[in-house]
C-alpha cells in the first residue's frame, strides 16, 4: 500500500513538471539545439541556457548564443501553443488558446536586454552591428498578426542565419568570444535559476509601483 502511494505521488510530480513553464522552455531550447546540430556546420558554436550578470546588480538569462564567422546570434525561444498576436513595438504580446488569453512580454524587447549585455561584454572583440537578435517560436504556435522581423516559427530561423554569408569574425575572435562569455556565465544550478526568478519578480514589482 505504501509503495502504491509513493508511486502515485511520483507520477503526479512528473505530470506536474511536464506541464510546467520550466519544462516547456527546456523543450523549446532543445528544438533550437537540434536545428543547429542538423543544419549548421562546425564553424557555428552554440552556447545554451546562459545566465549572465547584468549592470543592474541582477542577471539576464539567454536561451542560446550562436557564435559564427558571420556574426553572433542571440536567440530567445518560445515554446507556446495557440494563436499569437503582437507587433514589434507592443510592450506585451498575447497568446490565445481557445477562449482564454494570456499576456507575455514582447520577446523582441526581452532579447534587446540580452543584446545590450553581450554588447558590453564583447565590446573589445566584436562590433554591435555583428550581434543579431533572433526569436524562435515552436511550430505549435500560429501568428494571427504579421510576424515582426527576426521572429520565426520552427526551423525557419536557420535560413535567416544562413543569409549572413560575409565573414566578419575570425576563428581566433570566435574563440575569444566563446571564452569571454564562458567566463561570465554563472554556474548552472537550481540556486542560480531561483535567484534569477527572484530578481525578475523584484524588478516587476518595482515597475508596478512606479506605474
Amino acid at each position: 500500500m505504501l509503495f502504491y502511494f509513493i508511486f502515485i505521488i511520483i507520477i503526479l510530480a512528473v505530470l506536474t513538471y511536464l506541464k510546467s513553464p520550466h519544462f516547456k522552455g527546456k523543450m523549446g531550447e532543445l528544438m533550437v539545439a537540434v536545428h543547429v546540430d542538423k543544419a549548421l556546420g562546425d564553424e557555428y558554436i552554440l552556447l545554451n541556457n546562459c545566465t549572465i550578470p547584468d549592470q543592474e546588480q541582477g542577471t539576464t538569462q539567454i536561451d542560446h548564443i550562436l557564435i559564427s564567422p558571420y556574426g553572433v546570434f542571440i536567440i530567445e525561444t518560445k515554446n507556446y501553443t495557440g494563436w499569437i498576436f503582437g507587433s514589434a513595438r507592443q510592450r506585451q504580446w498575447t497568446q490565445k488558446i481557445y477562449k482564454k488569453s494570456y499576456k507575455f512580454q514582447n520577446p523582441l524587447h526581452q532579447n534587446y536586454k540580452h543584446m545590450k549585455v553581450l554588447e558590453m561584454i564583447l565590446s573589445d572583440i566584436v562590433e554591435p552591428k555583428d550581434l543579431h537578435s533572433v526569436i524562435v517560436f515552436t511550430p505549435r504556435s500560429e501568428f494571427k498578426t504579421e510576424m515582426p522581423e527576426n521572429v520565426f516559427r520552427g526551423k525557419a530561423w536557420i535560413n535567416y542565419v544562413k543569409s549572413f554569408n560575409e565573414k566578419v569574425i575570425s576563428s581566433i575572435k570566435q574563440k575569444r568570444i566563446y571564452y569571454r562569455i564562458e567566463k561570465e556565465i554563472l554556474e548552472s544550478s537550481w540556486k542560480t535559476d531561483r535567484q534569477h526568478v527572484e530578481y525578475l519578480k523584484q524588478k516587476s514589482t518595482k515597475k508596478d509601483t512606479i506605474n
